[in-house]
């Protein structure tokens, strides 16, 4: 009896800890799904005199991809984002979050940008208001500027083709208020 309540107990969290591992990370619930993007004016990367903000691009369907240089997963996930802008008519706006500007360049320079602007977030102050986790991730936002999904972590060519596609083509059929 003496071993039974702490052979119990472990029991119990190896089954918790268990039921933890089936979980796909890259299904955690966003809370600003379905509500207005977070408002930022942030420096152009290529052009700090310039700001960019999210109601620039209201109007239109479009993306923001959150990266870093020094995110070895945005790599990874770089080709399969410059891939999808290539073959769809969607803006995706670059966030550049907590990194400094000369490492993005090179980085870029690098891999390509295939962005049509990149805001610069040093601080990564953006990011927490978006509610980033860590980098990359990816929103989706409607011609309202409302966000319709979040990707975290690394797109892939999977999730582009089952998930984003369709919502993308969904979205740009919708008309704007």
């Amino acid at each position: 009896m003496r071993y039974a309540i702490p052979l119990v107990f472990f029991a119990l969290l190896v089954g918790l800890l268990w039921f933890g591992l089936g979980n796909d990370p890259t299904k955690i619930p966003s809370p600003l799904v379905g509500k207005p993007a977070p408002a930022f004016e942030l420096p152009r990367l290529y052009a700090a005199d310039q700001t960019v903000s999210p109601d620039d691009l209201k109007g239109k369907v479009w993306l923001l991809n959150v990266f870093a240089s020094w995110c070895v997963s945005c790599r990874a996930e770089h080709e399969v984002v410059s891939q999808f802008i290539r073959q769809h008519q969607v803006d995706v706006l670059g966030l550049n979050y907590k990194d400094e500007e000369a490492d993005a360049k090179v980085w870029l320079q690098q891999f390509g940008n295939p962005y049509a602007v990149i805001a610069v977030d040093i601080t990564g102050r953006t990011g927490i208001d978006w509610g980033v986790y860590g980098v990359p991730e990816t929103f989706v936002m409607d011609k309202q500027g409302i966000i319709r999904h979040k990707f975290t972590g690394p797109l892939t060519e999977q999730a582009v083709n089952e998930t984003l596609v369709p919502l993308i083509n969904t979205l740009q059929q919708e008309k704007a208020l």
